[in-house]
């Protein structure tokens, strides 16, 4: 029969487990320096966004990487150290970066270590990145920006054109 100690550490990656099953992209942050309360109001903040924070160890948190087959598609260099958070993202993947650096503006902690956008690793630099992208509905809007500017400028060519073509057909038609 395992220890009550295995027998938690084992619940804790069953845990990990569904949430990597379950979630958009997963975040890991470094959160030393954090009281009990802060780490609190960062949760709380995170619950908005639709995300959660679980603290565990690295081995456990690698462990379920590997048994969810995150770790296979990347190097063997994957390292976590220090004091880890996994902050599991579940609709906009975007959104908890950016609490947590505002958050880290503010208090200095948690720094962004590494995440995962799907099964796809990305690096401490590559998610603080993300932290800086637009909301999504303002991506959404670019887009359709400049999805559309080509056929407006289009349009107003052909426009043009007819335009032309009235004005040489009316003064022709007044000449005659």
């Amino acid at each position: 029969m395992p220890s009550p100690k295995k027998e938690k550490k084992q619940e804790l990656v069953a845990k990990l487990k569904e949430k990597l099953a379950n979630c958009q992209a997963v975040f890991f942050a470094d959160y030393r320096g954090l009281s009990v309360s802060q780490i609190s109001e960062l949760r709380e903040k995170l619950k908005e966004v639709d995300a959660q924070i679980l603290v565990a160890k690295n081995t456990l948190i690698k462990r379920a990487l590997q048994e969810t087959s995150h770790l296979p598609s990347m190097t063997a260099t994957f390292e976590l150290e220090g004091p880890t958070a996994a902050i599991f993202a579940q609709d906009d993947q975007v959104a908890p970066t950016k609490i947590i650096a505002q958050f880290a503006k503010i208090h200095g902690s948690p720094s962004l270590k590494s995440g995962f956008l799907g099964k796809d690793h990305l690096n401490g630099q590559e998610v603080e990145i993300l932290a800086l992208l637009p909301p999504r509905d303002i991506l959404l809007s670019q887009t359709v920006g400049q999805v559309s500017a080509p056929l407006y400028g289009l349009v107003y060519t052909l426009q043009a054109n007819l335009q032309n073509l009235i004005y040489i057909l009316k003064s022709k038609s007044q000449n005659s």
